[in-house]
């Protein structure tokens, strides 16, 4: 058999199994790729929050991303969780000698408002990663965080698509899902706009949503997809994944990476 088309994460672990490198790896099987791993840190965490997180050394980072891209080779990298500037600085630096779309998902903060990205790094963001991204996905929290544009309506979206765009991405999708209503997402180059809209689901378990579209655009783009049309598929699984989204634990559920795939739990 041929091998499926490959993707590369570079993110944090997350315990709970519901984002960081987890929801990655389970959301590129669901879509039909191979899933491989850089690992940049590793939480304690769970359906309440995150009760601790260490990052790796910068030289692990860089061997895991050197071990697999050298012999396997990647159709797709995505970012996650990359905790300090140093990290920052090294992944950019490896996803810029690397001939394959980038999917930058520059997190901030975990679903539970728990800091996961070093407030000294932000600026390592702005000048070193979204330059190298081919898309990149804040949230409207994020978005304020690295522009400082704070959007309450649709129309602050493209305000702050624009200064998003103007630190180097060739991408912006800025994802509303904050905004009161159905969720919409602005998807824009500068050029052309794509606005991304679907029906909001009454279920509070929506754990590794971030990471999972992140990681579904990745999937499609590896898959030879152009840059609306994955954003455009992606967003269609991860509605579906925030629908079937399950309780764990006593706090926040995960959405559901194989709702596709499985019925009340058996493979169809």
């Amino acid at each position: 058999m041929n091998a499926p088309p490959r993707v590369l994460t570079v993110a944090g672990s997350d315990s709970g199994g519901g984002a960081g490198v987890q929801a990655d790896l389970k959301t590129m099987l669901a879509l039909g790729t191979h899933g491989m791993s850089v690992i940049t840190a590793v939480t304690a965490q769970n359906s309440l929050g995150v009760q601790g997180a260490w990052e790796l050394p910068v030289e692990a980072v860089r061997a895991q991303y050197r071990s697999v891209v050298d012999d396997i080779g990647v159709q797709a990298v995505k970012t996650g969780m990359l905790a300090s500037a140093p990290l920052v600085e090294t992944v950019a630096e490896l996803i810029a000698a690397t001939d394959a779309p980038a999917v930058i998902d520059p997190v901030g903060v975990s679903k539970h408002g728990d800091a996961l990205l070093a407030a000294s790094a932000l600026d390592s963001v702005r000048t070193k990663l979204l330059p190298v991204a081919t898309v990149a996905t804040p949230n409207l929290d994020e978005v304020a965080q690295l522009t400082g544009v704070r959007v309450e309506s649709e129309d602050g979206m493209r305000r702050a698509a624009a200064a998003l765009l103007a630190y180097g991405p060739r991408w912006a999708l800025i994802k509303g899902g904050h905004l009161p209503g159905d969720p919409v997402d602005l998807l824009t180059d500068g050029t052309e706009e794509h606005w991304l809209r679907a029906p909001r689901h009454d279920n509070r378990h929506t754990h590794g949503t971030g990471c999972t579209l992140a990681s579904a655009i990745a999937s499609q783009l590896a898959h030879g997809r152009s840059v609306p049309e994955a954003v455009a598929a992606a967003k269609e699984y991860v509605t579906g994944a925030i629908a079937a989204g399950f309780a764990l634990g006593g706090g926040i559920g995960p959405v559901h990476h194989g709702w596709a795939l499985c019925e009340d739990w058996e493979i169809r």
